[in-house]
């Protein structure tokens, strides 16, 4: 008896609409590359659909995805997103999934390589002592640092061996309200100019638009204002981090210790399924816009947001002067490290040993796996993967500096859809790999379409686990 089965049962359908004229044509491309030019059909809308039961793959953006066409049809509907991640992607929560694993694990890998977090709510500076009531390690290496004062009467080797924190707004991006600070009243300092104007100066203000101005201004200076968020993390600082010249540096000034940048790792992540995690190999090294400045140099005083660019390396706070030559490869750092500056009390400088970038890569697949391991087995009420799903995530990592002058690396958090356009025209060849990965790992692997052989060349598993979802 011959099959009732039509070429038109096996195509896929594929809604394409990232609503990023940077991602779109890669996406399109990448499935041009990696799928017979057969196998699928683009659509405009799910009305576009022969049936319910055609195969469909949704690659749009998160709020525009059929989550009930997705669920009903669990073997023929594949979408670009997990509809829960917050275990991951939210910053207090990743902190709460880590500090979970660990005390379940205790030798866990995340142990030693996502550095703790105190979390505490606050609306307004005002109500800040309240919120740190139960915040034991804030107020532990609060007064150790005094008693450093007292001992030291405040030199150089005092400030070197000084405890330095970095605060977070738990749901923020780009690296809005970052700050550093190493005392209570430093952090009362950032919670009071947070603070939105009195209802005095409100009334004052209520029939003009000076009001208006002054929000704005403050809005594009921080982008932040502490009653909007109200979860707040506080970590260690990573003090020394490894510092490098940044890509395009003139040869005569690249191994000058006051040209060094600091820098973080992008690295781009694909989970497939419930569960399959793969890390894609190229990576990106992004560095601040200015030259590294020690946490205590009287520059962050003076001139607290322009101090601060010398720390956070997100471009997405950089003017367009300072964004060229400020992304590069990973694999383009250099083989050989540049003198360090003598930042640590112990005088100590980075040492490579051996192929430094391989020692961190391996680092980052163990770390990677495990933080995806952390949130599916222990915070599956805020990480729930999808069968029938797969995801792009970008984590971004710090290399430091240890006191024997050995390397670490560190997961600083875990951004779900990714800003790609931060790449760049001169680096889209890095994104446009990827989205092939994903084609022919997380896509074609799906459908069951799509050459096997180089389909996991540069796509390397970390993680596959069977959470028994179908």
């Amino acid at each position: 008896m011959a099959s009732s089965t039509s070429p038109e049962d096996n195509k896929i359908y594929a809604l394409i609409n990232y609503e990023d004229a940077y991602v779109q044509p890669l996406i399109l491309s990448a499935l041009e590359k990696c799928l017979p030019p057969l196998s699928y059909h683009l659509i405009t809308s799910l009305s576009d659909l022969p049936k319910p039961t055609s195969r469909l793959l949704q690659f749009v953006q998160y709020e525009a995805i059929d989550w009930d066409h997705l669920t009903s049809h669990p073997t023929t509907s594949l979408a670009n997103a997990y509809v829960i991640r917050k275990a991951l992607i939210r910053k207090h929560y990743l902190s709460t999934t880590i500090a979970n694993w660990v005390t379940k694990y205790p030798d866990s890998v995340l142990k030693d390589h996502v550095k703790s977090s105190v979390e505490f709510e606050v609306d307004y500076a005002e109500f800040l002592d309240d919120a740190l009531v139960e915040a034991w390690e804030l107020r532990e290496s609060w007064a150790r640092n005094e008693q450093l004062d007292e001992e030291e009467e405040g030199d150089e080797k005092a400030k070197k061996k000084r405890e330095w924190w970095i605060l977070k707004p738990g749901m923020s991006e780009r690296g809005q309200g970052i700050r550093l600070f190493s005392s209570e009243e430093e952090l009362t300092d950032i919670f009071e100019e947070w603070d939105p104007e009195s209802s005095d100066d409100e009334d004052e203000n209520a029939r003009s638009d000076i009001n208006d101005a002054n929000k704005e201004e403050k809005q594009e200076n921080d982008g932040i204002i502490t009653s909007q968020l109200r979860h707040f993390i506080a970590q260690p600082y990573i003090h020394p981090p490894l510092l490098l010249p940044p890509p395009q540096t003139p040869q005569d000034t690249s191994t000058s210790t006051s040209s060094l940048r600091k820098f973080h790792i992008r690295t781009y992540v694909l989970a497939t399924g419930a569960l399959q995690v793969y890390i894609y190999r190229p990576m990106l090294a992004l560095f601040a816009a200015r030259p590294y400045l020690r946490p205590w140099d009287a520059a962050l005083q003076k001139n607290r947001d322009e101090a601060m660019r010398a720390h956070l390396t997100n471009t997405c706070l950089q003017e367009s002067g300072d964004r060229e030559g400020s992304v590069g490869l990973f694999w383009d750092l250099p083989d050989e490290l540049p003198t360090q500056p003598e930042f640590s009390s112990s005088g100590s400088t980075a040492e490579a040993k051996g192929d430094w970038k391989s020692q961190i890569f391996t680092e980052i697949q163990s770390i990677t796996g495990a933080t995806f391991e952390a949130a599916a087995r222990g915070m599956g009420i805020h990480f729930q993967p999808l069968p029938n799903a797969f995801e792009v995530f970008g984590l971004d990592f710090m290399v430091s500096v240890e006191e024997d002058g050995g390397l670490k690396t560190w997961l600083l958090e875990v951004n779900a859809f990714p800003d790609f356009r931060q790449t760049g025209d001169e680096l889209k060849g890095l994104v446009e790999g990827l989205l092939e990965g994903v084609v022919g790992v997380g896509i074609g692997g799906f459908f069951g379409v799509g050459g096997e052989k180089g389909r996991e060349e540069k796509m390397v598993k970390v993680l596959d686990i069977d959470l028994g979802r179908r």
